[in-house]
Order: C-alpha cells, then structure tokens, then sequence
C-alpha cells in the first residue's frame, strides 16, 4: 500500500524538556518533534500501531509502544496528547467510550461518560411554557456535564505496562512548551474566538489579540500546571483539590451547576462488551450509555441475509437495504435506549435475531418506507468527537472514542486551569419530540436526572476474524458514528475493501428523523437519483466523520488509515 504523506512547513522553536523525564519523548530533534511534523494518511506496519485524529498523538503512542509500553498504555499516552494537540474534542473536560480485547481474550468496556450534575433537572432547559430556551444546553457553563475523561484515563491504565508519570509526560511537555498550529487548527480557534469569550469569565491561551495562523506555537502553560496535578496526585489531582475548586469557581462565576461534591462522586463504570456474531466475524462494541454499540448490531444482524456482497459496493440495492436498516434502528434509539443505571434497556430484546428479523418484515426493496410508518418495535420487558485505536505487538486492541460534544464543547474555558468544558448536557432529551443539536429524538429514557449519563451515539468497536484480531474502528460524528461505523465494517467484510478505502469512500446516513438520507459529497450522482425516484429525500453534505481504522492481515501486518477529511494521521512501528 502507498503512503499517503501531507507535510507541513513548521517553525522551529527551542524547547526546554522537563527534568522530570530523563529520556524525554518530546523535543525539538527528538522522536516527537511538536514543531516538525507530517500527516501521514496510511500506512502498514509489522508490530503496532495508532491511528489518531493528529500526528503528534499517534506518534507519541507508538513511541510509548516501542519503549515497552502495550496497546493500553499508547492509548492513555494518545488521549493526553490529544487533550493538549486538538482542544476541539480531545479533552480532559469531556468524557467518552473505551472498548479493548486484552491478548488473552478478555474483553473490557469502559464508560467514562459525563453525568448530569446533582442540581440538575429535567425541565431545565424549558421556558415557563414549557419550550426548549435555545442554546441553553449548547454553549456556555450550564451546559456541561461532570467530566469523566481523567477518571477513564485512570481506568484504562490499570492495563498499562508503565507508570502513569511516564504516560502523561508528553502531554505536559507539549503543554509547556508548545506545538505548532496547523492551517487548520488556526482557523478553528480564530472562528471560536468570540464564543470562548462570550461564555468564559477569564482569558485564556486560545485568545490572541492577533489572529492565529499556520506556523504559530500554542502554548499552554494553565493546562500544564493541570496535568502536573494530574501526574503528581492522580485522579484526585483533577476531581479535588485546586483543579476541582478551579472548575468549581468557574462555574460559580458563569452560573454553572456543577459543585465540589460532583466531581468527588464521579465514577467510571466497567461494563458488559457488547459481542456479536456476523458470519462468522466476532462484532465487539460498547453497550449503553452509549447506543453505538446496540445500533451497530442491529444494524449488521438486520442486513446479514441479504445479498449485499452480490449487490456490490454503493449499489442501489445495497444503500436502499442499509438506509432501511438504519431508520429502524434510531426508532428503536429513540424510544428504548439511555442509561442503564437509570432505565432498564431491553438489550438482549433489541440485539437478538427474532425482533431484528421482525423489524425488517415491512422492507420493501422497490422503494422508501416513510418514517412517519416506521415505530420503535414493541417491546414488553453528539459533533466534534475524536476517536482512536492503538493495536501492539502482542494483539492487544483498543478503541476509545472521546468528546466534548460540539466543537470546542461548551466554549468555557476553565480560568486558571486552562482546558475547555463539554457541552454534553444537549445529549439529554431536553423535552420528549425536540431534537438535539444532531437531530436526535429522544423521550423519557434520555430524561434529565441528577447523575444519569447522557445517551451516545459513540461507537468504539473490534472485530475478529476466526476469533483473531481483525478491525479496530471508530470515528467522531455524533448521529452518524454508528452508521459510519456499519458502513466501514461492511466495506471491509462484505466489500474486501482495503483499510484506505473503507475510511475514505463517500458515506450516507439516515437516522429515522429527519427522514431525508444525508449523503456525502462525492456519492455517485446516479445512485442518488435512483434512491429519489424510489421516493426517498436526499441532501448532499460535505462530510460525514473522521474514520480511523486498523485492520490486521492474515500475516499479522498493521493495515491503518487515517480519514482524508480531517488531519488524521497514523504512526507505529
């Protein structure tokens, strides 16, 4: 396979490393150099690999590997690059999804999900009369959710081989010391720039008084003294202390809900994985709070006796049958799935072979079956994200996707701690039948309550073949996540699509409501016109996600791509 290489023309800026780490990793000349970089799109190794969504993160992972750590140790060591190299979603103020298969077999799930704050309410965000107050639960402190992204940190590194002050050094090191923004990076924050000062009561390091632009160094030495707190005392050095009574002040100042006691109590759950059969190949995913997991199987089992390899590749056969799978599934989405702590799931119901055949007994091949009649099924028992995966030499697999929700989140800046809060709270049906920011329908199940976690459409996901490590996936994108997700593992296993083109073919969606199918540009025109004469609403958008795959060949090779439409980029060894 070729590699696919953008590079950029950095600055070179003198570095000072922290005495703390005697071989440091991050440096002007060393293996990661922050003001010298490449994007490299794809690429094959023979032991490990990582595949992020910027090269800084993925190339400190695999530096990680190659100095002795695993999979789990490259994903704490990534994710902590991330929260400094991409504050749009990588984030210590956001929470998110880890799914992971261990060498042995033993498959982890870990739900480090945002909570509602223990003065929230389910009427929150309504008006007098009862309406949804616009942007209330979008931007600004009211619309964050407890953080659960350093306590997942913190559970994915009991699986680690090294200490967790050598996993988070590089993050802190960049921090201080600063990396070089890229065309791209620039104009985010320049666009964002009056939001953060709309909706934070203090300044912070993404405000210039001059616009950002390609080449500038950001620095940022608030976030460094964060995550020296965070190296120094552990969990408790984010959810007490000084960092906790610096988020805690910040929301004070802005009006915000969450208290000391919120984020003492914040806990991670250890979940079930969500494991499947799909001819032969072994599905892995997260179960609720997030719905990926659930919609992926649904939407795999409900296609599994079609033809759809026969049909071939976005054949109108093949896009009809999977858009018809995919209204069904978010019906049952809005109606059946939220917390498990909270609600009582009918996972087993949803995820088994009699009720998904059932679902599909009003497909009809020859045209659209308007949403308007299609249901949830009758049962009686979020778009700024970043995902990653990490494979090593051993197999251990990991995939974890994480985020603030919206771009940047809820644009507060924590002052004097220097991260961005979520804006996770809209992932809650704010009133049963109003959709959320993506469009997302949800009623009592993803009712606001003190402490519940939110429902996700995040999607973190494996797969074996002949019960050995195949795919690791994911992708950010709020709704779309699990559709991508599906659409991926289709053009692998049915299409035998190699890794580069399984992430970067044009992608379709469908999510019940709106009923329209979003479609990527670049879909072939006259498939579109097909799907429109067979009555269905079409709308053409620019792009649907930022997938990132690893798919392993029969010789243990590390197939990785990183997705065209972002700054993506793979690294290993």
């Amino acid at each position: 396979m070729r590699n696919y290489i953008i590079l950029f023309t950095l600055f070179t800026i003198p570095c000072c490393l922290s005495a703390q780490n005697t071989n440091p990793i991050v440096g002007s000349g060393k293996a990661v150099d922050p003001y010298h970089y490449t994007i490299i799109k794809s690429q094959e190794f023979a032991h490990a690999s990582v595949v992020s969504a910027h090269p800084l993160a993925s190339m400190v992972g695999a530096e990680i590997m190659k100095r002795g750590g695993n999979a789990f140790d490259g994903a704490v060591a990534t994710q902590l690059v991330l929260a400094v190299v991409f504050p749009g979603a990588g984030n210590i103020g956001g929470g998110g999804f880890m799914v992971a298969r261990k060498k042995d077999g033993k498959t982890i799930a870990v739900d480090f999900r945002e909570t509602a704050p223990a003065k929230a309410s389910r009427d929150m965000y309504l008006d007098k009369d009862g309406n949804v107050i616009n942007n209330l639960s979008l931007a600004g402190h009211l619309a964050s959710g407890v953080p659960g992204s350093v306590a997942g940190l913190f559970a994915e590194a009991q699986y680690a081989n090294l200490p967790f002050k050598i996993l988070i050094q590089p993050a802190i090191d960049i921090a201080e010391n600063g990396f070089v923004l890229t065309e791209r990076q620039a104009a985010g924050l320049n666009s964002a720039k009056a939001s953060f000062i709309k909706n934070s009561t203090k300044s912070s390091a993404y405000i210039k008084e001059i616009k950002w632009k390609a080449g500038d160094t950001l620095i940022q030495k608030e976030l460094a003294a964060t995550l020296k707190r965070i190296r120094d005392l552990g969990q408790k050095g984010f959810y007490e202390g000084t960092t906790a009574q610096l988020i805690v002040d910040e929301m004070q100042r802005g009006n915000g809900i969450i208290s000391l006691d919120d984020l003492k109590n914040y806990k991670v759950k250890t979940r079930t994985a969500l494991e499947f059969d799909y001819k032969g190949y072994t599905i892995i995913g997260m179960p609720p709070s997030s719905s990926g997991g659930i919609i992926v199987c649904q939407l795999m089992k409900m296609i599994k006796d079609k033809p759809i390899a026969t049909d071939g590749f976005q054949s109108v056969a093949a896009v009809q049958l999977m858009v018809e799978a995919e209204r069904r599934s978010f019906a049952d989405r809005a109606e059946y799935m939220g917390d498990p702590d909270f609600w009582k799931v009918p996972i087993k119901t949803l995820t088994s072979d009699k009720y998904l055949q059932g679902r599909m007994a009003d497909y009809d091949p020859t045209k659209a079956t308007p949403s308007t009649n299609v249901k949830a099924g009758i049962i009686k028992e979020s778009t700024q994200t970043t995902h990653f995966n990490v494979i090593d030499k051993d197999g251990n697999m990991v995939a974890v996707t994480t985020t603030l929700n919206g771009t940047f989140g809820s644009k507060t800046v924590v002052g004097g701690a220097g991260f961005l809060m979520n804006n996770e709270m809209d992932d809650f049906s704010s009133k049963p039948g109003v959709p959320n920011m993506y469009g997302a329908l949800g009623g009592d199940a993803n009712a606001i309550q003190p402490g519940k976690r939110m429902l996700s459409a995040m999607s973190p996901t494996l797969a074996l073949k002949n019960g050995k490590p195949y795919i690791v996936t994911g992708t950010p994108g709020g709704t779309t996540i699990p559709t991508s997700v599906f659409q991926t593992l289709v053009n692998i296993i049915e299409f035998d699509m190699n890794a580069t083109d399984a992430v970067n073919k044009p992608k379709f969606h469908h999510q019940w409501q709106p009923d329209e199918i979003s479609l990527e540009k670049g879909f072939p025109d006259d498939v579109k016109k097909k799907l429109e004469a067979m009555g269905y609403k079409t709308k053409t958008i620019s792009e649907i996600g930022r997938t990132e795959v690893i798919k392993i060949l029969a010789d243990g090779t590390r197939q990785t791509a990183g997705d065209k439409r972002g700054e993506d980029s793979v690294a290993g060894y």
